[in-house]
């Protein structure tokens, strides 16, 4: 194994990931939100370990093998775990300890959507913005992303590929070449996106919430810039949405793809694990739908009464 080649990568990656600490910077800059400091600290710290990581390593020039790709993936999620922290602890709102940014970031960049943050309406904007791109990013995965842009460098990266990608997919590439395929996959990714966010602005949303929701929903997240979530904007339109393309975002990306490539569906309808996919969230689906029926919440939300289905007060 190679250590100088992989401290290479690791470097070239933190210098790619810190240019996505750039748009809430500037969002931050706009709103004179008081979180600019915080986001630009926090990129100048994330290019200066990157860069100073590579510049020592920068002449070495080896194929990376599938034992380095995975090497590479474990140090790069906890590295930038740490990293993606950084604007929750330097902000003065929220101002999070180390660990609890640390859970923060791990859990926007695993997509898990659990939060220690309280009293999220009322935080800055870039922040919330922040935790929303977190997720997005983790949704399809960073790496991959960078597979995309590491052959540009003279860096290979299908092993990092086989390394990050679960399944039984991993050694199927959708093109001819990995770099192809990475883009693709994120193609599909950005796109999915962009119909979201647009359904959600139609649904009623303002711009800066289905930006940030479609985020969530595509990336199935969790996370919401309001303590509600979801449930903050009280509509039926805005819950079909989500439906609809968190169903979409939850099937195998690569029949997405294959489904755009030759206009088809066949792809899908063929494959196993979406007609398993299909049946499990059907017959849930239904089932909650009878329980829903059953205790008469539907028949109060249509009645606009509000039916209090929490456990009775404790007496002593």
């Amino acid at each position: 194994m190679s250590f100088a080649a992989v401290q290479r990568i690791l470097g070239i990656l933190l210098t790619v990931f810190s240019l996505t600490l750039l748009p809430p910077l500037v969002l931050a800059l706009l709103a004179q939100d008081g979180a600019a400091v915080a986001f630009a600290t926090a990129f100048a710290l994330t290019l200066g370990v990157g860069v100073l990581s590579w510049l020592p390593v920068r002449g070495t020039k080896r194929e990376l093998r599938l034992r380095d790709g995975f090497i590479v993936v474990v140090m790069f999620w906890t590295v930038l775990s740490a990293i993606g922290a950084l604007p929750f602890v330097l902000a003065e709102d929220p101002h999070l300890s180390l660990t609890d940014a640390v859970f923060e970031s791990v859990s926007g960049l695993t997509t898990t959507g659990a939060t220690v943050i309280t009293s999220l309406d009322g935080l800055p904007m870039s922040i919330l913005y922040y935790r929303q791109q977190l997720q997005w990013l983790g949704g399809m995965g960073i790496i991959v992303l960078a597979v995309a842009v590491l052959p540009m460098l003279g860096i290979g990266g299908m092993q990092l590929y086989r390394a990050e990608t679960p399944g039984p997919m991993k050694d199927n590439k959708l093109t001819p070449r990995i770099t192809e395929t990475a883009k693709a996959l994120w193609y599909i990714y950005l796109g999915l996106t962009i119909a979201c966010g647009f359904f959600y602005w139609l649904a009623g949303m303002s711009v800066f919430d289905a930006v940030g929701h479609a985020f969530s929903t595509v990336a199935i997240g969790g996370f919401s810039p309001h303590d509600a979530s979801i449930g903050y904007f009280d509509s039926s339109a805005v819950d079909l949405v989500a439906v609809v393309f968190m169903f979409v975002a939850g099937i195998n990306f690569s029949l997405h793809f294959f489904a755009w490539r030759y206009v088809s569906v066949k792809h899908y309808t063929q494959d196993p694990e979406f007609r398993a996919y299909a049946f499990f969230l059907m017959v849930i689906s239904l089932l909650v739908i009878a329980a829903l029926l059953y205790f008469g919440i539907f028949a109060s939300a249509v009645s606009g009464e509000r039916l209090d289905v929490g456990a009775p007060p404790l007496t002593r």
